[in-house]
């Protein structure tokens, strides 16, 4: 895929976009003007400045390219990200290429199926159609795709059930066969293969492109003396059948931008499955790398101090929607870090702006208490939703 760059912030003082052309080089993204083919354009978001540039460039590829689509045929494209939400179930980001997609449509996105029940474009707004180079969130598959998958649309459900059964058959297939025996052609390999320690890994995320980027980091790890294996990688909340495949594997559950649920926490906490969770992917990246080479550090860790329960939502004059809470376990101070969880998906994470008892404010509540909870920059609170409490303590690793 052809790559125009735009080089950003440059209104600010010590902008240096040289720099920034020098260290792409690094990646093989060199600027035509250094004899390379790739097109730069310095701009500012901010204050609106090469805009025009950058549109001019992009216009400038497309025709260089000469892209062109047929609008007027089956739909056909690529998945550019893929998620699991509430109340709307598997959602897909979709760029069409070919054709012209339509509410209803049967389509298969990699070894997904179903039929288009609703689309919304970048802003959010419902279309019926979407045509060559619109990208538009599609609703309607029985399961989740992944990132760069190519979706096509099919005259019936059957025959797009029955390409996403062939695709899953061949996955499973292939899965089986880089299983490998020992021949005596491999034996030796085999042997010293047993000498090489594994950290075998559960990766559970959010969207399908947190997977993707968590495993190509991964992989560029060092393995010649700790292999490092993805036992099973998928979107979603982490779950009791999560840990019992950690527990038979012996593996470490990692999640990224989710939460475990009260089984997983559970059967986790039985059979000594460690859960661990993160927002920012560079954090797990370290502490993976960390065990891999058996140097881990004291460092921050998470303790839970308290769960609360929504039962309903309430406005509060100068703070704004509140949640009438009961705390089911634990205990939740003023000075608690915070994340509200809905269906195992975080929505939110940061602070208490505001901690009652009936009218009064207080510093904190214990479980089995009502108390009322708002939250810092955040409204969107729903009857049903948790709101975890935690503390960042500095503790020294024993693993």
């Amino acid at each position: 895929m052809p790559i125009v760059v735009a080089v950003n912030k440059i209104d600010k003082p010590g902008a240096d976009p040289t720099r920034v052309r020098q260290e792409l080089t690094e990646y093989g993204i060199i600027p035509e003007e250094w004899g390379g083919q790739n097109m730069f354009v310095d701009i500012s978001a901010k204050k609106h400045l090469g805009i025009d540039n950058l549109l001019e460039a992009v216009l400038l590829e497309a025709d260089v390219l000469e892209l062109k689509a047929n609008p007027d045929t089956f739909a056909s494209g690529n998945v550019l990200e893929a998620k699991l939400d509430r109340g709307r179930g598997s959602v897909a980001t979709v760029l069409v290429t070919r054709g012209t997609l339509h509410v209803g449509d049967a389509l298969v996105a990699g070894m997904a199926y179903g039929r288009v029940r609703a689309m919304l474009d970048p802003k959010g707004n419902p279309v019926e159609v979407a045509g060559p180079s619109d990208p538009v969130e599609i609703l309607g598959l029985q399961s989740v795709p992944m990132a760069g998958d190519e979706f096509r649309v099919f005259q019936d459900d059957r025959d797009a059930r029955d390409l996403a059964d062939q695709r899953a058959l061949k996955a499973r297939i292939e899965e089986q066969n880089r299983v490998k025996h020992v021949t005596l052609e491999n034996l030796f390999d085999t042997m010293a293969d047993a000498e090489v320690k594994e950290l075998n890994l559960i990766i559970k995320a959010d969207v399908q492109g947190s997977i993707e980027a968590l495993q190509d980091s991964l992989d560029k790890m060092d393995q010649s003396e700790v292999r490092i294996n993805t036992i099973h990688a998928a979107v979603g909340a982490i779950t009791e059948t999560d840990v019992t495949l950690a527990d038979a594997s012996n593996a470490i559950i990692i999640g990224f931008g989710v939460r475990p649920d009260a089984k997983a926490r559970t059967a986790a906490e039985r059979e000594g499955v460690e859960i661990r969770t993160y927002s920012v992917i560079y954090k797990a990246i370290e502490d993976i790398d960390a065990a891999r080479i058996g140097m881990l550090k004291p460092t921050e860790e998470e303790v839970q101090t308290g769960v609360a329960e929504v039962r309903d939502t309430f406005k509060v004059p100068k703070v704004g929607i509140a949640a009438g809470c009961m705390i089911a376990e634990g205990e939740v101070s003023r000075d608690d870090q915070v994340r509200l969880v809905r269906d195992g998906i975080v929505v939110y994470e940061g602070k208490i702006a505001s901690l009652r008892r009936y009218k009064d404010d207080v510093k904190s509540v214990k479980a089995g208490f009502e108390c009322g909870i708002g939250l810092e920059n955040f409204q969107d609170i729903h009857p049903g939703d948790q709101i975890e409490a935690f503390r960042i303590e500095e503790v020294a690793r024993t693993e």
